[in-house]
């Protein structure tokens, strides 16, 4: 009896391993695409890739790409990124990402992460620390 608990605690320990892996993956790739989205300055993609309240926030892609421009320079104009820790705090995943921008200076932002019906999507981004040696 105790073995097959202990069995059973094991393989529910390596399914929710798989799926935070599987989640951070997928979170990921939301992060990069949007990047890249923003260098290529095709502003509609990037926009495809925040949640539905930021959305709602910007209502169209141009007004989001004005305040992304303006207001994170580091993220409209991106030279190198590198993915931190991943961690779920009050029921979203928070992102830590390493951003390079093209002068060489290094920041570093928490995105907020929320899993939707369409899949994993921003739903905000913060600074939390910058310029740092790269």
């Amino acid at each position: 009896m105790m073995r097959r608990i202990t069995i059973t605690a094991v393989a529910a320990a390596m399914l929710a391993t798989a799926a935070l892996s599987q989640a951070n993956e997928a979170i990921e790739d939301v992060i990069g695409s949007q990047l890249q989205a923003f260098n290529d300055r095709d502003v509609t993609t990037a926009f495809s890739f925040a949640s539905p309240m930021i959305k709602g926030i910007f209502r169209d892609p141009g007004n989001f790409g004005m305040m992304v421009e303006r207001g994170y320079p580091m993220v409209w104009d991106n030279r190198a990124v590198r993915f931190l820790g991943l961690r779920e705090e009050a029921g979203m995943q928070i992102q830590t990402v390493q951003i390079e921008d093209p002068s060489g200076r290094v920041f570093t932002l928490e995105y907020i992460m929320i899993e939707t019906p369409d899949g994993w999507q921003i739903n905000g981004v913060q600074i939390v620390e910058n310029d740092l040696a790269a």
